[in-house]
């Protein structure tokens, strides 16, 4: 996170120190850095499987949440043409996992990695200098370092896997030019419908298998280069 968070301050002072005839307002690339914030719902979709001991203590109506997170991204942005480009985005951010209904506060999941690869078709609005999209495209999250949490590994789970799933992200947002050489500001919110299962193993015996609804909002806002 710590090499991320250099390399998008890295690309932010190049982008802002560029020469005014490198850029152009109407260039095919643009690069984004931008703060991000990712905000995932994380609740239970159903209890696939669990050994009976779990199943006690998960009692009768579990749930979780997974928590909120603000990573550095970077973006980057193809212009096929004036009114519709193709953008991808990069980051990582990091979630914990925490129980409510019948297993309100218990510790679930930690050190969720998350890696959202995203592609998205954009469709952009020329109505001057403030210059509006959409978007919609294919979306698939991986995930990686995933832990139990101290009440899973407290019934004897020693080791967590989430599934990787194909999803979709509906996008939104506006670009404004700061400047005629390709600076400027963007501010942008995605809505992901994504679903992973999760399979708790006490050393090779699956325990726990259930399915979450993620459906995470991403959020975002910093500098723009079009070049």
């Amino acid at each position: 996170m710590k090499k991320l968070t250099i390399a998008a301050a890295l690309a932010a002072a190049t982008m802002l120190s560029a020469p005014a005839q490198a850029g152009s307002a109407e260039g095919k690339l643009q690069v984004k850095v931008m703060a991000t914030g990712v905000l995932p719902d994380g609740k239970i979709d159903k209890v696939n499987s669990a050994a009976p001991a779990v199943a006690t203590a998960l009692g009768a109506t579990p749930d979780t949440v997974a928590n909120d997170n603000w990573v550095p991204t970077l973006a980057v942005e193809y212009f096929v043409s004036p009114n519709f480009s193709v953008e991808t985005i990069c980051c990582f951010t990091k979630h914990k996992v925490t129980g409510t209904g019948s297993i309100n506060g218990a510790n679930i999941a930690n050190d969720v990695l998350i890696l959202p690869a995203t592609v998205t078709l954009k469709a952009h609005a020329n109505v001057g200098p403030v210059k509006p999209y959409v978007g919609v495209g294919p979306s698939l999250f991986f995930y990686f370092n995933e832990k139990p949490g101290t009440v899973p590994a407290g019934l004897g789970a020693t080791s967590l896997k989430l599934d990787n799933k194909l999803g979709v992200a509906l996008q939104a947002g506006v670009d404004v030019p700061v400047n005629d050489a390709g600076l400027g500001i963007s501010l942008d919110a995605k809505k992901y419908f994504m679903k992973t299962t999760t399979h708790f193993y006490a050393d090779t015996t699956e325990v726990l298998s259930t399915d979450h609804k993620l459906d995470p909002w991403v959020v975002s806002g910093g500098v723009s280069y079009r070049f």
